[in-house]
């Protein structure tokens, strides 16, 4: 099976567009002088994603509220993918909120795939919402978009739900990194930072699930390093990274595998380490 796309293989050009960028601005209500920084999200392929600011237009005042104001469509660099995210805003200490232009970039067309190597961007969404394997008896998955970090633990438990899991709750240990679920014979863990997961975090995960003799599986938005991804595929670990849809994509072999079967009864799909 396909992996997801290493972060070394992102164009370099790519991360360099995607790189926050820092301008300097006065409030024009108390003269206060300021160093914005344009923010960096996590596209589903774990690419960061920043807007690039309009180095002409001079921020705006905001003085009234309307959604959709509030956010922006923003194309990644890396996969092309565009994503929705916040309007780049700064709030002054006398109150005042500005507002910053950001410049129209187009969507790159780099054909690397957003999740998984070999994939589509939206082949992931396919294995969970349409994958003719699906078993029949459970209806197509609903997602819910994600906007927050708490959006993505909601996402996380929703689709576990649809696995079959119906008494998902906070685990009762805390994960070192992200959000714990449990349920009866599983726990999963839900990473919603912009930091790609790292072995420790899938080892940590598949220790606790031991100790406790259940299943694991874990959930990220900034996709996995090369070390993580490997070393889940040692332990039987299914990975997923959340789309900002909702969407769960499989990463692994272990994660189609539970996408396609479910809840088992709490028949074990994570192993012991291979000598």
């Amino acid at each position: 099976m396909g992996a997801a796309v290493p972060t070394r293989l992102f164009r370099r050009d790519a991360w360099e567009w995607a790189m926050p960028e820092s301008v300097p601005v006065r409030c024009p209500a108390c003269r206060r002088e300021h160093v914005y920084t344009a923010p960096s999200y996590p596209c589903a392929c774990g690419a960061p994603t920043a807007p690039r600011l309009d180095p002409v237009a001079e921020p705006a005042v905001a003085a009234h509220r309307a959604w959709d104001d509030e956010w922006i469509s923003v194309p990644c660099a890396s996969c092309g993918r565009s994503n929705q995210w916040p309007h780049p805003e700064l709030g002054c200490s006398c109150g005042t909120v500005l507002r910053f232009p950001v410049a129209v970039t187009p969507a790159a067309d780099t054909g690397m795939p957003s999740a998984r190597a070999g994939a589509s961007p939206d082949s992931g969404k396919r294995s969970a919402v349409t994958d003719p394997e699906t078993p029949a008896h459970r209806p197509a998955f609903q997602p819910r978009a994600i906007r927050t970090a708490r959006d993505a633990v909601t996402a996380a438990a929703h689709y576990l739900r649809w696995l079959g899991h119906r008494d998902i709750r906070r685990a009762d240990q805390r994960p070192p990194n992200g959000i714990g679920l449990a349920a009866h014979g599983l726990l999963a863990q839900v990473d919603p930072t912009v930091r790609p997961a790292v072995p420790r975090d899938v080892e940590c995960l598949w220790l606790t699930a031991m100790t406790e003799s259940a299943d694991c599986v874990h959930f990220c938005l900034a996709g996995y390093s090369d070390e993580a991804r490997a070393r889940a595929d040692t332990l039987g670990v299914p990975l997923f990274v959340l789309d900002l849809a909702g969407v769960p994509q499989p990463v692994n072999d272990a994660a189609d595998a539970l996408n396609t079967m479910g809840a088992r009864g709490g028949r074990p799909w994570t192993r012991r380490p291979q000598q």
